[in-house]
């Protein structure tokens, strides 16, 4: 069983995720609602969602909010939207990804955005991303692959 629930969102007529229920271990997340595009994942969707073992971005969705994933532990596998350009704080915190491709679009890893992820082996940035902020990967022990681009700013040792 899933259930999606959406938020209009009237400036750019088409509509965010807004909340989840459900207990299958594979989500993809609806690409219409409506007939009009799901752009946005509000926050804290599938907080504490641990039956989740893979998401899967619709192409469309260019903004994720925090803690979306907070505590998904069982979460090993992230196909991220193409669109995809905003990233909040602590979106991935304490889940159990294990590897991460960030599209093109994305220009910038905030603080904290993958904080405690305690399975998270490798990470895969865009050659045009700018910038990765200090505690971006707080908590990551496991993480021993960072690929950047060669003009990537960056608080973090990539030694």
């Amino acid at each position: 069983m899933q259930e999606f629930y959406y938020k209009y969102l009237p400036e750019t007529d088409s509509f965010g995720l807004d909340g989840y229920q459900g207990d299958e271990a594979e989500v993809v997340i609806p690409a219409m609602q409506s007939n009009k595009p799901v752009i946005m994942v509000f926050e804290s969707v599938f907080k504490d969602h641990t039956e989740i073992t893979s998401v899967k971005f619709p192409d469309a969705v260019s903004f994720i909010g925090g803690f979306v994933f907070d505590g998904c532990i069982n979460l090993r596998r992230i196909e991220l939207s193409k669109e995809l350009e905003h990233i909040w704080q602590y979106a991935f915190v304490r889940c159990g990804v294990e590897e991460i491709v960030l599209p093109e679009k994305v220009k910038f890893i905030p603080p904290y955005a993958f904080k405690d992820c305690k399975n998270l082996r490798r990470i895969v940035c865009n050659d045009l991303l700018d910038e990765i902020c200090a505690h971006a990967f707080e908590g990551c022990d496991k993480l021993t692959e960072i690929i950047v681009g060669p003009n990537t700013k960056t608080a973090i040792d990539l030694r």
